[in-house]
């Protein structure tokens, strides 16, 4: 896989429960199961009546609800994936981080 520095959401399509397709810019799609975040906070909103079906790309490529939820389009590609974030970015994987 070649690392890029961003991923961009060009398409997605609600399904249920709290599953969603989703395809981005360099071909990559697939189905992502986002069930482990519904009822939780902001989140609740997937819970009223076509709450999960109003997801739209938003205008940076995120995954967004209304004005309240946006998930980062990076974030869904490496769950996608199944890859960690220095499997994508190559940057974090060449400089050590000390907290």
């Amino acid at each position: 896989m070649q690392a890029q520095d961003t991923h961009r959401i060009i398409q997605c399509r609600a399904q249920e429960p709290y599953r969603i397709y989703v395809a981005f810019s360099d071909g990559a799609s697939g189905v992502i199961d986002l069930g482990d975040l519904a009822g939780r906070g902001v989140f609740r909103l997937w819970d009223e009546e076509g709450g999960f079906a109003a997801a739209r790309v938003g205008p940076d490529g995120q995954l967004a609800w209304g004005d309240s939820i946006e998930l980062c389009p990076d974030a869904l590609y490496m769950r996608l994936r199944g890859v960690r974030a220095e499997d994508v970015f190559a940057l974090l994987a060449e400089r050590a981080v000390h907290a």
